[in-house]
């Protein structure tokens, strides 16, 4: 079969296959945001515009090439200029903008009006995860939590069937409730990230020692899904972001939920744990936070993660790796876990890193052994 019948075949193929067409959206999403709808009507209009535009411009271009060609024995005119005409191609194209400036002017006020909120969400952005601080009145210093990226490594190694939401679904959701304006303040503990939810409309870089803001509301309840949009590092395409907009009702049982954890992980943090309790415990932690470089299994990553198999650090003294976790390396890609678990996390994932692998070192650490090296 020739490579033309081919390029045929397949383009009547996508002619008559809705199903392939359902895969090809070659337009902006609405969004479920009034910012959102505004920068796709001002899309819209500036599409039409631009097709109108064409049609015209190639219309009459075309029109003169086959009308006034010179085998009908068409000679071209000759003149220097027109006054007409160049007001003409003057006025037309002002007038165009501004009908395009009106309304991108006011959606793009409209996405920066962040007064009159009813809540506020601070997003800080971290090497490779979402934190996020709630202002919700006198227990505002209860909510607040780190978001990570539940998907299975099987899954990004191909080794597993791939999820309908790989690498956007994350382990703790932030909730909001419906019919309010959510005020959101950007900012990063390490490199530059950018928090995107494409359905509201939203994108604002976090910045390290800098703050941004946005603001979304939205009448619609539902779960949103979004992404870093900055490339900020090895893991760049591990930190979603997944937004569920609830009832009032649903909102407040979530507030009251998220009140027991934090109650139930300082109580965690005083009581004394089992070797089999912190093992079990530190391989999820080791799971959610240090699994993307270290691996699975602890081998790392050659040239760019170190193991930790017999390693020093791991087999060594307790102390010194407990400072490591705690407090990171400087210069290295190593963070400071310190300010992202608490003391019960840190004594699990010591533990269980020490004895892991085949290091069975048999040192187990104590929550409280974590509070006396912060």
């Amino acid at each position: 079969m020739s490579a033309a019948i081919r390029v045929a075949s397949f383009i009547g193929l996508m002619l008559v296959s809705m199903q392939s067409w359902a895969e090809y959206v070659l337009d902006l999403r609405p969004g479920v945001t009034s910012v959102s709808q505004g920068a796709y009507e001002i899309h819209t209009l500036v599409m039409w515009i631009c097709v109108v535009i064409g049609v015209i411009v190639f219309g009459v271009m075309i029109y003169s090439i086959i009308v006034h060609r010179k085998s009908r024995g068409y000679k071209a005119a000759k003149f220097d200029d027109n006054l007409t005409v160049e007001i003409v191609w003057t006025v037309i194209p002002f007038i165009i903008l501004g009908f395009m400036a009106v309304p991108a002017t006011t959606a793009l006020l409209a996405m920066e009006d962040t007064s009159n909120s009813d809540m506020s969400i601070k997003v800080t952005g971290y090497q490779w995860k979402w934190h996020y601080d709630y202002n919700v009145g006198e227990n505002a210093k209860d909510i607040n939590f780190f978001s990570n990226m539940t998907t299975p490594m099987e899954e990004i190694q191909n080794k597993a069937t791939k999820n309908i939401n790989y690498l956007l679904e994350v382990d703790n959701h932030v909730v909001v409730p419906v019919n309010q304006k959510i005020r959101l303040l950007f900012t990063s503990a390490d490199v530059i990230h950018a928090w995107w939810i494409p359905d509201f409309g939203v994108k604002k870089d976090a910045i390290p020692g800098y703050i941004n803001e946005s603001w979304f509301k939205t009448d619609q309840i539902g779960t949103y899904r979004g992404q870093c949009a900055e490339l900020c590092g090895t893991n760049h395409g591990f930190m979603p972001i997944v937004v569920e907009v609830v009832s009032e009702a649903d909102y407040e049982k979530w507030i009251a939920s998220k009140m027991e954890s934090a109650a139930a992980a300082k109580a965690s943090s005083n009581k004394t744990w089992t070797k089999a309790e912190l093992m079990d415990h530190g391989k999820s932690v080791y799971a959610t936070n240090c699994a993307a470089c270290h691996q699975a299994n602890g081998a790392g990553i050659p040239n760019v993660f170190p193991g930790l198999i017999g390693t020093p650090v791991i087999t060594g003294d307790v102390a010194k790796h407990i400072d490591v976790v705690v407090n990171g390396v400087s210069g290295t890609a190593m963070q400071a876990f310190g300010a992202q678990l608490n003391d019960a996390d840190l004594a699990a994932l010591v533990t269980y890193e020490r004895n892991a692998w085949g290091n069975d070192t048999g040192d187990i650490v104590q929550p409280a052994a974590i509070k006396a090296a912060r």
